[in-house]
């Protein structure tokens, strides 16, 4: 098997410019100063469920007096007043009905020891199959609440995830039903679980549980250039959101690491090869050779980067807090939010896909 090598579709300022070339390798990122503010959204925290509810007991007007009761002739007293029923109100959700809540401490530097590891010489890293319980923080611990969508995008269970879409574009879906990207940190908290497991269903890999270990397609790089469908139905070896009941995290966001690898807005600033996008990769592909674990970023794709096996997962604020759809990078640097949906719009070979997994006529393809 080979190493990975993606095709990628290169936006630079703006402009159109043709670009076919290996996944490592960088990308200029535009950085036009902000002459608009963002927008900020804000997610409905409506509840529908009962399990959202939380029933809120309202005391009685003291001042209130018992209705008086009317005895027939030759009662020989009086029955006691009836209690009106207590009036109940419903509590706000802290999330949507197709989000989970996380609200815990994410560590910034977590002692991860492996057991068990074999050599990926395809990938050039090692695959550790078992690590020792249990993980120790050794960074600071962050307070972290927010909202995760339960699936992969478009967060709908029983369709595939979305694929064949960039960075930019990702933000836009996501900013259209009020939401951003999730930020790494906030993508490995939510895979990790309370407890800081490697993998969101323990300690031991299992390629089995999330859709993994698969043998490498070979994929055309000028069909996949070209969005051939055919090429891209080839080469799709993913299973369906929700469908792996095993591959769910202590928190209950599915599906996280392996069968489609994600975007997630990059937080490492500074100089150096970590630093240079707004975007990182996170949970691996389906293939074998492939850590599939929450921790691990890749940080060499820039903001053009489009794959067959990439999707994306949305973020928001808790408790109805606004949501900006730009990611952290984005903000420190004052990048406009028009910018970004220029750039969605406008990168080249690859156009913004309006339908998503489930809408009628959906292809990962996108518009011909």
């Amino acid at each position: 098997m080979r190493p990975l090598a993606p095709v990628k579709h290169a936006v630079v300022r703006g402009a159109v410019v043709v670009a076919t070339i290996a996944a490592c390798s960088g990308g200029q990122r535009p950085s036009k100063k902000a002459q608009t503010a963002a927008p900020t959204t804000s997610v409905n925290t409506a509840t529908s469920s009962a399990s959202a509810r939380v029933a809120v007991a309202r005391g009685l007007d003291s001042r209130r007096r018992p209705a008086k009761i009317d005895l027939a002739p030759g009662s020989p007293s009086a029955a006691p007043a009836t209690t009106p029923p207590a009036q109940t109100t419903a509590e706000p959700a802290a999330c949507p009905n197709d989000m989970v809540l996380v609200d815990g401490q994410y560590c910034t530097d977590l002692e991860v020891r492996c057991k068990t590891k074999w050599h990926a010489p395809q990938n050039k890293l090692w695959v550790c199959e078992e690590v020792e319980r249990n993980t120790r923080c050794v960074g600071q611990n962050k307070a972290m609440r927010y909202c995760i969508d339960r699936y992969e995008f478009p967060n709908r269970k029983g369709v595939r995830p979305m694929v064949m879409q960039n960075f930019y574009q990702a933000q836009l879906h996501c900013a259209k039903r009020g939401k951003r990207m999730c930020t790494e940190s906030e993508w490995t908290k939510a895979c990790e679980g309370p407890d800081n497991k490697p993998f969101p269903y323990g300690y031991v890999r299992d390629a089995t549980k999330c859709h993994g270990d698969q043998r490498y397609a070979f994929p055309k790089r000028d069909l996949i250039l070209r969005r051939d469908p055919g090429e891209l139905e080839r080469l799709w070896q993913g299973v369906v959101s929700g469908s792996q009941p095993d591959c769910v995290s202590d928190y209950g966001v599915y599906d996280m690491p392996a069968n489609a690898d994600e975007l997630a807005a990059s937080e490492s600033y500074g100089r150096g090869p970590k630093s240079n996008f707004d975007n990182v990769t996170t949970g691996g592909p389906w293939y074998k050779g492939v850590r599939n674990m929450c921790r691990p970023k890749i940080y060499s794709h820039d903001e053009s980067f489009a794959y067959y096996y990439l999707s994306w997962r949305c973020c928001a604020g808790a408790d109805g807090e606004k949501t900006d759809p730009r990611a952290p990078k984005q903000i420190k640097r004052d990048f406009p939010w028009s910018r970004v949906v220029h750039l969605a719009h406008h990168s080249w070979k690859l156009p913004f896909n309006p339908l998503v997994p489930g809408d009628q006529g959906y292809t990962s393809s996108g518009p011909r």
